[in-house]
């Protein structure tokens, strides 16, 4: 069977086959990293996760991109509120990240690029949209992309700029020609650190948002690549205004597949910080374990919504506890390989060939667990962990995780620790306290000393 993806350009499920035969190359749109990542964010990069495993268990070669955004306004913001420079922030939210999504099991991916790091390549973009008439400087030094000199706006959203101009502004503010008019380049301000200023035909200043994504997409995978992902927040503006910026420099097609994952829910309303109702991934770990966190997620399908509370939560790991007490009846037989010809692993792949369908496969899961206990066959057993496996599951031995133990578990505790020695460097001991109240909760319970911290179970 071939695989079939979701592709939002054309609003249809369309046949995969990559550029180059055999590779494939991928840009996903990472974190603005100037805080803890919250659940929202797991559920982006779980779902690429899956993407950049099913094409390797498919035998391609991925080079897959995920940016780190470490400059912007926030980040800004959130440093000098800190007193500290933008690189401390960054790193330290960098490494916060790394150990949250660690925990989750979701894989690193091939290239992860920092946008401080490709500055010139952003400003090469501008000057060529400069010399096509496709980018202008305004009066107070910014540098905005003109929307309307680009004939195929809106093709990603299918918002036509009949439709945008319906939202337009009476009165156009006086740096820019047009409303629609995004920066690509911002004149440095007074205010901010020298650290966020570089130096450019322009004047001082730093990129915009969209263009980072722009230069690091094409200097790491070509100015035409496979799969350009995010989360469906990013649909419009950011990807919209990736292919204006792109595409102008170019002339050329900048993705052949646009894949975007759904929103997290909470009381039927999007996750946000502005609604106040997200939660970290940190606060999801000191209450659930990684696995049953990952397996949360993964009974969604990746565009779907996904509605998060303690009680769906409290569902999926009692799931993934029958297929552990399944793999716990019988020792499963050692598989160096899939059987993909054997009729459960023919479904699993049927599903995950039809746009990574996760909880068709897991469905898989669950009759093959059901066998395991009529038939108690271990060759049936190692079929049931090895699919696990292609998406990261049952993994762990079955009677530690089912007596409440495991290796994520532990790497879960010892994640937590080390939060809790980063916010009290960090002096926000209020987040310490919560960490180590959490734990207690869990009858975890730690022992500070010159050397560090220790832990054990009460």
């Amino acid at each position: 069977m071939t695989l079939k993806i979701y592709n939002t350009l054309s609003r249809r499920l369309e046949e995969f086959q990559p550029l180059e035969p055999g590779h494939v190359r991928m840009y996903v749109c990472g974190m603005t990293i100037y805080d803890l990542c919250h659940i929202g964010h797991a559920r982006m990069m779980m779902a690429f996760d899956i993407v950049q495993r099913w094409l390797k268990v498919s035998g391609y070669r991925v080079t897959y991109v995920r940016n780190i955004t470490d400059i912007d306004d926030k980040i800004i913001k959130r440093a000098l509120e800190r007193g500290i420079t933008l690189r401390a922030l960054t790193d330290e939210m960098t490494a916060a990240m790394h150990e949250d999504i660690g925990a989750l099991r979701i894989e690193p991916p091939t290239l992860e690029p920092r946008a401080t790091e490709y500055v010139p390549q952003m400003l090469s973009l501008i000057e060529a949209l400069h010399r096509k008439g496709l980018a202008y400087q305004a009066d107070n030094g910014d540098v905005n992309y003109a929307v309307r000199k680009f004939s195929g706006y809106g093709k990603l959203s299918g918002k036509s700029l009949d439709d945008l101009r319906a939202g337009e502004r009476v009165a156009v503010a006086s740096d820019k020609n047009d409303p629609l008019d995004f920066v690509l380049w911002k004149s440095a301000k007074p205010e901010e650190p020298a650290e966020a200023k570089w130096d450019s035909a322009y004047g001082a200043g730093r990129p915009g948002w969209h263009i980072e994504c722009s230069a690091m997409s094409c200097s790491t995978l070509g100015e035409t690549f496979d799969i350009h992902g995010g989360g469906a927040d990013l649909q419009f503006p950011h990807h919209e205004n990736e292919i204006a910026q792109s595409e102008g420099a170019t002339g050329k097609p900048l993705a052949r597949f646009w894949v975007h994952n759904g929103f997290v829910r909470v009381d039927n309303e999007k996750m946000s910080k502005s609604l106040g109702n997200f939660f970290t991934i940190r606060e999801v770990l000191a209450k659930y374990d990684p696995e049953t966190v990952r397996f949360f997620i993964l009974r969604a399908h990746y565009r779907s919504p996904l509605n998060y509370s303690d009680v769906h939560l409290d569902d999926a790991r009692g799931a993934l506890k029958r297929l552990y007490t399944a793999l716990s009846v019988v020792a499963p037989a050692p598989m160096t390989s899939i059987d993909w010809d054997q009729p459960h692993a023919q479904r699993f792949r049927a599903a995950m060939d039809e746009d990574f369908g996760t909880p068709e496969a897991v469905a898989v899961l669950f009759e093959l667990a059901g066998e395991v206990n009529r038939g108690r066959e271990p060759a049936v057993a190692g079929l049931l962990k090895a699919l696990g496996g292609t998406l990261g599951l049952l993994q762990d031995d079955p009677q530690r995780f089912l007596q409440g133990g495991s290796e994520s578990d532990e790497f879960r505790i010892t994640t937590l620790i080390a939060a809790r020695t980063a916010a009290k460097q960090a002096k926000d001991f209020a987040e310490a306290d919560r960490i180590r109240k959490a734990l207690q909760e869990q009858g975890i319970v730690l022992k500070d000393s010159p050397t560090g911290t220790t832990w054990e179970r009460s």
